[in-house]
Formats: structure tokens, C-alpha cells, sequence
């Protein structure tokens, strides 16, 4: 039987990204934005502006970033949301879906977990601020960015979402079986 969860979810949809791209994406690197994803046996003389080779790489530490969402918006976080931003550090992971390409948005270090929160926080607010259900986002659509992907914080059901509106429709009953539908694609190298 398979495993439903979110991180067994993620875990499958990152084996079948890695058999597909052989070699790993490159990055460039900065020794402001260190991430643990970075490869190779050279890590320790890298200077910023080297081309690096990358890697989604698994969460060791428990994060307590959803535990301060929580308390600053005065809710219980769905589990899945939890789950899925704390299983990898990753740059994006490019999708396709039966609906077109999308980006499975990740965190690539705590600085960026940081950002993370602050941008759902500002969701948050201005979902309260017009009456709608709290909703999160996971996802972009990809290549124009003008709709994303959201985890109903009630129902855990994933949703379509523009910017400042209602979601337009339910996408799947919860965000493993959504992520199970996925085909990954080839990640681009950072410039």
C-alpha cells in the first residue's frame, strides 16, 4: 500500500525528478544565501559567483516557524502545509500538472523560511481583510505566475487562487494525492 502522507508524496515526486535529470541543477553561489543543498567535494573554497552543483536535501531540524505562523495569526496550521515546507530545502520544483506547469514553491534556507512566513502572513491578513477562508499557498503556475496553489486551512482541499479573489475551483481532496498527480520536470540552472 502506498503512503499517503505529504513528505512520502514529496519523496516520490523527488526520486522521479532526480531519475529524469541525471545531472544535478547549478546554482550560483553566495556566501550570504548558504544552503545545505549545495554538492561536491569543493564546498569549503567556494567564492560567490561560482557555479555549484545542488540538490533537493531533506529537513533534519523540526522548525518552529509554523508554531509562530500559528500564534502571530491565532490559528492551528493544517498539518499538510507543515509537512510540505519542512520536508525539503529546495529552490522551486517545476511541475506539470493536467492543468499545465506550475512551480512546487520550497525554502532553501532559514533566511528564506523567514521570507516564507512573512509572505504568509501578508496572505493571511488579506484574506481575513476580505472575508475569505484562510487559505495558503504551495504553488505557482507557471510561466506567467498569475495563479497559485493553495491548501484550505479547514479542509486541508487544494484550491486555484488569483491574487485577491475566491479560489476559482478544488484542484484535489488533499496535497498528497495532488502531489501523486504531478510530473516533475527538468529544474533549470539559477543564473
Amino acid at each position: 500500500m502506498t503512503d499517503k502522507s505529504v513528505s512520502a508524496a514529496l519523496d516520490r515526486f523527488i526520486e522521479k525528478q532526480q531519475a529524469l535529470q541525471a545531472q544535478p541543477p547549478i546554482a550560483i553561489y553566495e556566501s550570504e544565501w548558504q544552503s545545505v543543498c549545495y554538492t561536491g567535494d569543493n564546498l569549503d573554497s567556494l567564492t560567490d559567483g561560482d557555479r555549484v552543483a545542488w540538490r533537493p536535501t531533506k529537513q533534519t531540524e523540526e522548525l518552529s516557524m509554523f508554531n509562530r505562523l500559528g500564534e502571530a495569526l491565532e490559528v492551528e496550521i493544517h498539518p499538510d502545509l507543515v509537512e510540505f515546507y519542512s520536508r525539503y530545502w529546495s529552490d522551486p520544483l517545476p511541475a506539470k500538472s493536467e492543468d499545465g506547469e506550475l512551480s512546487l514553491l520550497q525554502v532553501w534556507n532559514n533566511d528564506d523560511l523567514e521570507r516564507l512566513r512573512s509572505n504568509l502572513i501578508g496572505h493571511a491578513l488579506a484574506t481575513r481583510k476580505q472575508k475569505r477562508p484562510l487559505t495558503f499557498f504551495f504553488a505557482c503556475t507557471e510561466p506567467d505566475g498569475d495563479y497559485f496553489l493553495s491548501i484550505d486551512n479547514e479542509s486541508g482541499e487544494i484550491l486555484l487562487e488569483q491574487p485577491g479573489k475566491k479560489p476559482l475551483r478544488k484542484l484535489a481532496d488533499n496535497l498528497a494525492d495532488y502531489i501523486d498527480t504531478l510530473e516533475p520536470l527538468m529544474i533549470p540552472d539559477m543564473e
